[in-house]
């Protein structure tokens, strides 16, 4: 058995963890020309995408869809309304939601920063990435199998 069969050289979750972190190393050198984070980067374009889709989003189906908190959501969501990006509006039959909306320089700004990820989600699993992401949303959704998600 060679070094690279055995130990951690051998995990999946070993490799899946590095390829991770070059991933996020990658994305967030093509968010940079934004002023993006990566978590900024998916409040925005999650909320552009659901927006799209079903109207006005509520900042909880955002913080859902998105994977991330309810409270670190909050946070990212008002520095983004602050920068002029999002709007959030009081729910006409909940008091207690915020509905989001992209503003027109959201609107502009997500778009430029979706086609630098596509090209980067190009670079990096190539052209037909389907089994790639196949893969890994059968891992993904095992977080909300169990129990263990956001």
């Amino acid at each position: 058995m060679s070094a690279a069969d055995s130990g951690p050289l051998a995990s999946p979750g070993f490799w899946l963890h590095h390829a991770a972190l070059t991933w996020r190393a990658r994305m967030e050198t093509a968010l940079g020309p934004f002023d993006l984070t990566h978590t900024q980067f998916m409040l925005l374009a999650t909320t552009g995408w659901l927006e799209g889709t079903a109207g006005p989003p509520t900042q909880a189906q955002v913080a859902e869809h998105a994977g991330c908190d309810r409270q670190m959501t909050s946070r990212v969501v008002r520095t983004l309304q602050g920068r002029g990006l999002i709007a959030r509006d009081n729910d006409r039959s909940d008091a207690r939601a915020l509905r989001l909306t992209l503003t027109s320089e959201g609107r502009v700004l997500a778009r430029q920063a979706i086609q630098a990820v596509r090209d980067l989600d190009t670079r990096m699993f190539g052209a037909d990435p389907a089994r790639m992401r196949d893969a890994l949303r059968a891992i993904a959704e095992l977080r909300d199998a169990d129990g263990t998600g956001p």
